[in-house]
């Protein structure tokens, strides 16, 4: 009886001792995330593009809008991939972020950062690098350059107490990262050919980020990123109201939704 009353102890010990020296994962010191260096929504061009940093040319790039991603929310993706060891939506790609500060562990974290900004929500479907200035610090680092961390771009407006009613926001009617190219474009809503119009593959948003920059924008009345465009969410039911809801939920490229169909249908 003794014999048998010891084992379970030390079965009990051994479970114990393997728990405690399990390996704790961290999350990643913010000050060492490097700062995207632009902010989203630079001159929106009213189809879902605006600018990214210069492109050889020394004209701006088009990225999608709503890149780059919000600062929080990118760090919640890169703590994933870290604790991972790799690309959580791409598992194939190593992720890995060394905090020391020698040259090799700054390029390490701006891969990482790479890694993540450019696989947010699948393989291959996030933001590209130029919207970011990553690319130009990791040149800077490898030449021993490195300028000093850019400031973090201006919090959007608070949206105002409550917000919009979220059963009087338009469904987008369509799935982000439908048939993704490998080039950042996915399929959008059927074309006049009947073909998919190809759209960011961040496109559309998903609802809770949408109906952030919705209130946001309700809250200033007018389209925070681009602020010649006035914004208005009637509440009644009238088609007028219906159709000013729907225009104030445009921003992606429209062919990302079923939303003009739905204008449509109510005028």
């Amino acid at each position: 009886m003794k014999f048998t009353t010891v084992i379970p102890f030390v079965a009990a010990l051994v479970a114990s001792t393997s728990v405690s020296a399990a390996p704790l994962k961290r999350a990643v010191d913010p000050a060492l995330v490097p700062e995207f260096g632009l902010a989203a929504g630079l001159n929106p061009t009213g189809t879902g593009d605006c600018d990214g940093i210069p492109g050889a040319n020394g004209q701006p790039i088009k990225i999608p809008c709503a890149c780059p991603p919000d600062r929080n929310t990118f760090i919640q993706s890169l703590n994933a991939n870290v604790a991972a060891g790799k690309a959580v939506n791409n598992p194939s790609v190593a992720v890995s972020f060394p905090t020391d500060n020698s040259q090799a562990s700054q390029i390490a974290r701006i891969q990482a950062s790479l890694v993540t900004l450019q696989n947010l929500n699948g393989p291959g479907k996030g933001c590209p690098a130029s919207s970011t200035t990553f690319l130009a610090q990791q040149q800077a680092i490898q030449a021993g350059t490195a300028p000093a961390p850019a400031p973090a771009p201006a919090p959007a407006p608070a949206p105002a107490a409550g917000g919009v009613d979220p059963s009087l926001v338009p469904d987008l009617g369509h799935a982000a990262g439908l048939n993704p190219t490998g080039t950042g474009d996915c399929d959008g809503i059927p074309g006049a050919n009947g073909q998919p119009i190809k759209v960011p593959c961040a496109c559309p948003p998903d609802r809770n980020t949408f109906i952030q920059a919705l209130n946001a924008n309700v809250a200033a009345g007018k389209a925070v990123n681009n602020p010649s465009v006035a914004v208005s969410f009637p509440t009644d039911n009238s088609n007028a109201s219906k159709a000013a809801r729907i225009q104030a939920s445009l921003g992606c490229p429209a062919s990302s939704t079923t939303l003009l169909s739905q204008l449509k249908a109510v005028q």
